[in-house]
């Protein structure tokens, strides 16, 4: 279908390229416009495997929603959630787990308007405005309430959300708060894109998406920082590794050199 032929909600300014679809461009998606796709072949000309990277971040959520159920969690927050796509963590969720619940949070106009679409006949799945730097609001949030119960575990997933916020925002003490807002038992599952193996990446990469996003600052980190993210938490084993290496379910995916450089790992909280 042609950009004319679409129909974004209104007041979306489609000339202006956003981050949602330019991943939803680079999952093979249709929900992205002409500025999306420019915006997305520009960071593919400086790093063509961001499009594998998107896909197996995909992938790797799948495992952790099916790890998390196996120990006995049964609500997810997905902060941060982009546009839906095939295998979403509800899809995921409830599939292994019927009744799991689901509540996405973004603060996106574009994800919000989908989202809500494809979930409005899904009792145990909601959508709700907010953002993981916000997480009092989050958690304060009436509907995101009538749906998850915060006096039992629950799995929060940040897939996309830290790698776009630079640390003039303070990301850890966010994060921080979130934790001490949730019980024992409760796990983060976090995945960030870092440029150890791809320091030439960073600088380009980091520019682009500046002014997509209309900021001064950008973020680009390393293994070593994207681990702080963890305080506070047990780390699950593998740890904090790439992604094809977490609970990959075919052993032969992880020999070879390493081609992406998205790591990801899942952290639970401690009693006491």
């Amino acid at each position: 279908m042609s950009d004319s032929a679409r129909r974004p909600p209104a007041g979306l300014d489609t000339s202006v390229p956003n981050v949602a679809r330019m991943n939803d461009y680079f999952l093979g998606g249709k929900d992205n416009f002409a500025a999306d796709r420019r915006a997305a072949e520009q960071v593919l000309a400086v790093a063509p495997e961001i499009r594998m990277m998107a896909r197996e971040r995909q992938a790797f959520l799948g495992r952790t929603v099916g790890y998390l159920i196996g120990q006995g969690i049964d609500q997810f927050l997905v902060l941060g959630s982009g546009l839906p796509t095939r295998r979403n963590v509800h899809e995921v969720a409830q599939a292994l787990l019927p009744g799991a619940r689901v509540a996405y949070v973004a603060d996106d106009p574009v994800v919000l308007s989908h989202s809500r679409a494809l979930l409005a006949t899904n009792s145990d799945t909601t959508v709700v405005s907010g953002h993981a730097l916000r997480p009092d609001e989050v958690l304060t949030d009436p509907g995101l309430l009538r749906l998850v119960d915060l006096n039992r575990p629950v799995a929060a997933l940040l897939p996309h959300v830290l790698q776009f916020t630079p640390d003039e925002d303070d990301p850890l003490k966010s994060l921080a708060l979130l934790r001490d807002s949730v019980v024992a038992g409760s796990h983060f599952v976090i995945a960030h894109a870092v440029f150890d193996t791809r320091p030439d990446a960073a600088e380009p990469l980091v520019a682009i998406y500046r002014q997509i996003l209309g900021r001064n600052e950008g973020s680009s980190r390393t293994r070593k920082q994207v681990l702080r993210f963890f305080d506070g938490l047990d780390l699950v084993d593998p740890g904090l590794v790439y992604l094809r290496h977490w609970h990959p379910e075919n052993p032969l995916t992880t020999r070879g050199p390493e081609k992406t450089w998205t790591v990801g790992g899942v952290g639970r909280k401690p009693a006491g």
